[in-house]
């Protein structure tokens, strides 16, 4: 286990992609802490910041006022990284497997981009969550993203597979512009859900009014939801004992775009 303790939190953000398993297999401690990181427009070494001890193991644990550590985990393939404190911005962001866990909360473009992997926040998330870049096509692109608490706006947004699961509710758009793919907020959507989105699948405790492009279909019990919660208790995520058995009030849309996304309210929530 490789774990790297924050000396003192930074006055401008450091850009830390090289806090990854992937690029720690085999570095001693020393070769660890001289591994480059970007510190606003300067070069600087992990060791610049981090207090770093190893014992070997394919894990990662990462401790302190993080919020400006910037792109942990970002595009790590295999390992375990544990934050015990608030990530700064694009934890995970272009991961292709792994594991991350945050006992915090994590700041914007969480999980952006990413294409495998999970990443568990124990808090809330800000903007961008599984999201794609400004101008990119394509957000999430497999994975999965559980976060306890509220996400900001655009949550989901552009993603094309994978699973998001928030705790709290969202901001505005989320699940605008969805490929494919899964967001299930267990609290209340934000405005504008579903905004141009051409498939994909958007589930709700509750929400405001939605875009005049979506089309009541019909209230039901899908099947998939019950195995999509069962998968999720077994990966450690707390599913409110009111959605087993619910049905759900069917919207189509957005009538836009391809029109073949579809969002679910609970009902009687």
């Amino acid at each position: 286990m490789t774990t790297l303790q924050l000396k003192n939190a930074p006055d401008v953000p450091v850009e830390a992609e090289a806090i990854c398993p992937d690029r720690f297999a085999g570095r001693s401690p020393a070769e660890i802490g001289s591994l480059p990181v970007a510190y606003g427009n300067q070069r600087a070494c992990l060791g610049d910041f981090f207090t770093i001890g190893d014992d070997g193991r394919q894990e990662v644990v990462v401790a302190g006022d993080l919020r400006g550590i910037t792109m942990i985990g970002a595009g790590m393939s295999v390992g375990l990284i544990t934050v015990h404190g608030d990530a700064g911005m694009h934890l995970g962001a272009g991961m292709r497997g792994g594991r991350i866990v945050v006992h915090g909360n994590a700041a914007d473009w969480a999980g952006a981009e990413m294409r495998g992997g999970q990443i568990f926040i124990h808090g809330h998330a800000g903007h961008g969550v599984g999201a794609g870049y400004r101008g990119s096509p394509k957000g999430m692109n497999r994975g999965l993203i559980v976060v306890d608490g509220n996400t900001g706006d655009e949550t989901g947004s552009a993603m094309r597979r994978g699973l998001i699961v928030v705790g709290g509710g969202t901001g505005d758009y989320p699940g605008a512009f969805m490929i494919a793919g899964t967001v299930l907020v267990f609290g209340r959507l934000g405005g504008r859900p579903g905004a141009g989105s051409k498939r994909g699948t958007i589930l709700a405790g509750r929400a405001g009014e939605l875009l005049p492009s979506y089309r009541y279909a019909c209230c039901y019990a899908p099947v998939f939801v019950s195995l999509m919660l069962r998968y999720l208790a077994g990966e450690g995520v707390d599913v409110p004992a009111a959605w087993r058995d619910a049905r759900f009030r069917r919207y189509c849309g957005d009538l836009t775009a391809l029109g073949k996304g579809e969002i679910l309210i609970r009902e009687g929530a």
